[in-house]
């Protein structure tokens, strides 16, 4: 039982809900009928039903008179309640897909207890129970399957509404929504005054697409809002999981953990924070310049920035129950998020930018957490080799994204795919600098000395037949001989 939301705000939803004239697409009244089979199929309804409404959630209330909508109380009990030996909380959730964060939560008005079923709309696909999805047609369910004219609205709503967009909380007074939003945040980051009324500061979030208002003159927060200045995520149950999380690994495998802390603010309010603690739990080497002991990060400090500001930015938020995660281990970090990226990973440096969250990327933009649009992976790959780094590795693991930072090693330490990869990404780098690479230019990202120049032009060789690069004039001279990626 979540116990997010306040006993005046539930009493105030249950009242309102109470008002409709009838039983909505996304409103549904009940007694004491807790049938385990017909929860499930409510939950795919209520919630495709909403969606299709314009609505931010679906609900289901027990306690409430079906034809008068009278309090008369309710001896369903959810928190007791088991299918088999399972919890009947835990038995839906394992059901239902995608997965949503529904909210059974228990409200006591005229000392009459009530159980009000909240139901996030249908994300960006129809929700299903048991692998049927349902809809409702006034207080009638129907499987959607049977009307295929309606999915296809669905569909079309899906296509149409970004997750930024949704909303997170509904019909909130504006002092429930100073409570979990840190507006003060909002102005600090943009070096901009607070302003003088709440009033002026509610209008300035809702320019943003952070705050609507909603028809009975309260405040619906956005998913943007929320994940952008929640005071505490947790307090919003559908984005709790895309926290972010860093983990700090003894050794160099996922053996034993020595410490794991869950991000609790929201992205802009608590990113400096999240880069000074990553930043803290970093190795750092020591080294000696000019007589004098200075101690160095082990990796770029603007690549791990940058790379984290990515991770957060491109994430599929409709991969549910995953957020993007840190892991550090002694000889290297990944950084991972959840959905495949929209572009191939080889083309990273490349590529135009695409990202599935246009405006939660804007305003990042915005407070400079990402300087430049598209700029990121080109700074990652400066820093790692002015730092002589290991190339970093892009890849696809399941359904996420994950970047590999290494820590220092001599070139005779990196193997063939490590030579290859960053001989590659040199390439890249040159080319979107308006360069070629050279001998010359990849014994300096190596730090080759000009008399072992036979090492560079072995590493090239292997690069040319791995096909990751080719000669950019192969009638050249060897001494005038430079390179371009194979895709140039």
């Amino acid at each position: 039982m979540t116990t997010d939301r306040t006993q005046k705000y539930l009493t105030s939803l249950v009242s309102e809900l109470c008002k409709s004239p009838a039983e909505t697409p996304w409103i549904e009244f009940k007694h004491n009928n807790g049938k385990p089979d017909e929860i499930g199929e409510y939950i795919s309804s209520l919630s495709n039903s909403a969606a299709l409404h314009g609505k931010a959630f679906g609900y289901l209330v027990w306690g409430i008179d079906d034809l008068t909508h009278n309090i008369i109380g309710t001896k369903f009990s959810p928190v007791t309640d088991k299918v088999g030996n399972e919890e009947l909380e835990s038995w839906l959730l394992r059901l239902i897909g995608p997965k949503i964060y529904f909210c059974f939560r228990e409200v006591v008005i005229d000392e009459k207890k009530l159980i009000l079923l909240e139901i996030p709309r249908a994300p960006l696909q129809p929700v299903q129970f048991k692998g049927a999805k349902y809809f409702r047609i006034g207080s009638y369910q129907k499987e959607l399957k049977n009307f295929p004219e309606i999915e296809r609205e669905l569909w079309r709503i899906f296509d149409q509404t970004s997750f930024e967009d949704h909303v997170v909380i509904e019909d909130a007074s504006s002092d429930d929504v100073a409570q979990q939003i840190d507006f003060s945040a909002y102005f600090d980051l943009q070096e901009k005054p607070l302003p003088e009324t709440r009033e002026k500061m509610f209008e300035i979030f809702h320019a943003d697409s952070m705050l609507n208002k909603s028809e009975s003159g309260s405040w619906d927060v956005t998913n943007l809002g929320a994940i952008l200045f929640a005071k505490k995520l947790a307090q919003f149950p559908s984005l709790r999981r895309k926290a972010i999380r860093v983990v700090l690994y003894k050794g160099n495998d996922r053996m034993n953990s020595i410490r794991e802390q869950e991000g609790e603010k929201g992205y802009a309010s608590g990113f400096e924070g999240l880069i000074t603690f990553i930043n803290g739990l970093l190795p750092s080497n020591e080294i000696i310049e000019q007589a004098i002991r200075k101690t160095v990060p082990m990796y770029p400090e603007i690549a791990v920035r940058e790379l984290v500001a990515n991770a957060i930015i491109h994430q599929d938020f409709s991969v549910t129950g995953a957020g993007p995660l840190i892991e550090i281990f002694d000889d290297r970090l990944e950084i991972t998020n959840p959905g495949k990226p929209l572009i191939e990973t080889d083309r990273f440096l490349d590529s135009p930018p695409r990202s599935r969250n246009d405006m939660l990327a804007s305003f990042m933009w915005r407070i400079g957490v990402c300087e430049e649009r598209g700029s990121g992976v080109d700074k990652v790959v400066f820093q790692t080799e002015l730092y002589q780094l290991p190339a970093p590795i892009f890849e696809v693991v399941g359904n996420n994204t994950r970047v590999v930072l290494f820590a220092y090693r001599e070139l005779r330490e990196m193997d063939k795919d490590d030579r290859i990869r960053a001989c590659y990404l040199h390439a890249c780098l040159k080319y979107v600098n308006r360069n070629n690479m050279t001998n010359s230019s990849l014994r300096k990202r190596f730090g080759i000395q000009p008399k072992n120049s036979a090492t560079a032009s072995r590493i090239i060789r292997e690069s040319v037949v791995a096909g990751v690069i080719r000669p950019y004039d192969k009638d050249a001279s060897r001494k005038h001989m430079n390179y371009v990626p194979s895709w140039a």
